[in-house]
């Protein structure tokens, strides 16, 4: 592996999981936070290098943006919320990868939508009942319409996804 091909795409996902994690602080309405919206971009970072790379990049990608995001989350998120998502993440975006492997030789869709849904329902079952439960913020609303936001995400970027994997892999996207 050629270490520059982890520098950009760890940045990336860090610098998603800090946005993600300032943004989830901020509601919409009483069931959304605006965290929902930027959170599944990580997703797309990891797919893209699991079907460009491989699963050992796109695991390696995962652990140096959870331990720079993290970082950054501690100095700049409350301690519970940058535990909560350091915990999420790391579990959902290792699902993430392990459910594209699995699926990597269906359609071209089919890897990166399920994988990222499954990764989905498990980050907010972790980080919602780990950062808000117990406090008196209605959590179960904002988990519940935070989840539906991630879902049509993981749809809507199915379109960078496919762009993204047949500029990188200069193959027609036909990388496996």
């Amino acid at each position: 592996m050629n270490p520059r091909q982890i520098i950009l795409p760890a940045l990336a996902m860090a610098a998603i999981v800090l946005v993600s994690n300032l943004l989830v602080q901020f509601p919409l309405n009483a069931w959304l936070t605006w965290g929902a919206f930027s959170y599944p971009v990580a997703y797309l970072v990891t797919d893209v290098c699991n079907r460009v790379t491989g699963p050992a990049l796109a695991r390696r990608v995962a652990w140096v943006g959870f331990a720079v995001g993290l970082a950054w989350s501690v100095l700049l998120a409350p301690w519970r919320i940058a535990a909560a998502s350091g915990s999420a993440f790391i579990v959902s975006q290792l699902l993430d990868v392990v459910v594209f492997n699995r699926l990597r030789t269906l359609s071209w869709w089919k890897a990166p939508l399920f994988g990222s849904s499954a990764a989905s329902v498990i980050d907010t079952a972790i980080f919602f009942s780990l950062a808000f439960a117990g406090t008196p913020v209605a959590w179960l609303p904002l988990a519940t319409g935070d989840l539906a936001a991630k879902l049509v995400m993981a749809l809507l970027l199915l379109l960078p996804y496919r762009a993204l994997v047949q500029r990188l892999a200069g193959n027609g996207g036909a990388a496996r």
